[in-house]
């Protein structure tokens, strides 16, 4: 049995490494103070991906990920670790894009992709936290959906068994392909980049790079197809635009504020169980922890 696999993944601004410049005048983010990386559990899910992709001879494991023509480096990443290949979806109008015209976006793009069994993704990027994503891609392609797994077990007769981790403790739930299945931060961590795939793939890139690139590797996308990544605009999957980018995004964010914790004060304490003691009870007392 072979299955056909794809990852929804975001390139998001590294929310860990928040600094005082990370936010400009006007309360948008400064993307341009923050590096951009593969959304942490994005890639928990390509991790479970390839997973199958070990256990099922000829599954195949496509990227499918949105955003600005860097974005492309999200496929790429994919394709370093083994995925068989991927598209971005990219066009000035899905600028400012919340969860709604995203999933809209990101579903039109699987209909064009057409034939899947499995439709794999992070719970929640870190730039949003908002995991709605997901589910929602599910509804409008009207797919059963998995939320929260933590590892999928097994694929067999057209069902796949997923074991949940909620906060309580952990279930497994069984359904039916094709479906949608969301990745706690809790599965297993992606496998690192393969040496042969990133000298296969380190020069693969869309229409856009290879016109704002410098070096001029020509002839390597005619004598290596697998080298041109594909790039979609709106038109090309069918999208209305309408429901596309800030004119399909209910969601309106009124005020952003950049919090920098910074230390006032600092004591040191001696090496003593009751020093220890109440230093706990103080943290407590003041909810710093607790």
């Amino acid at each position: 049995m072979s299955l056909k696999i794809i990852v929804l993944a975001k390139q998001v601004p590294d929310t860990r490494n928040v600094g005082k410049d990370a936010m400009k005048a006007d309360g948008t983010v400064n993307r341009a103070a923050l590096p951009a990386i593969f959304n942490p559990e994005d890639l928990n899910a390509l991790e479970q991906a390839l997973r199958l992709k070990d256990a099922y001879e000829g599954t195949t494991v496509t990227l499918l990920t949105m955003g600005p023509a860097r974005a492309a480096e999200i496929v790429r990443e994919g394709l370093y670790r083994g995925a068989d290949g991927g598209y971005l979806l990219t066009d000035r109008a899905f600028a400012g894009s919340d969860t709604l015209a995203t999933s809209y976006a990101l579903s039109m793009a699987i209909r064009k992709i057409g034939d899947f069994d499995l439709i794999v993704c992070g719970r929640q990027a870190i730039d949003g936290d908002t995991a709605q994503v997901g589910p929602q891609v599910a509804e409008k392609l009207g797919l059963p959906q998995i939320t929260c797994a933590e590892e999928i077990r097994q694929v067999e007769n057209g069902r796949i068994t997923v074991k949940r981790r909620l906060e309580r403790g952990v279930e497994t739930a069984d359904a039916r392909l094709p479906i949608l299945v969301t990745v706690n931060g809790s599965a297993a961590d992606c496998r690192p980049r393969n040496a042969k795939c990133v000298q296969k793939y380190k020069h693969a890139k869309t229409v856009t790079e290879k016109q704002d690139a410098n070096s001029d590797y020509t002839h390597l996308y005619s004598n290596r197809p697998y080298l041109n990544l594909t790039e979609w605009s709106v038109a090309d999957v069918g999208a209305d635009v309408a429901q596309c980018g800030l004119s399909g995004s209910p969601t309106k964010v009124k005020k952003i504020e950049n919090v920098v914790f910074q230390a006032k004060e600092s004591r040191t304490l001696e090496a003593e169980d009751d020093v220890i003691d109440d230093l706990m009870k103080e943290l407590i007392t003041n909810h710093t922890i607790g």
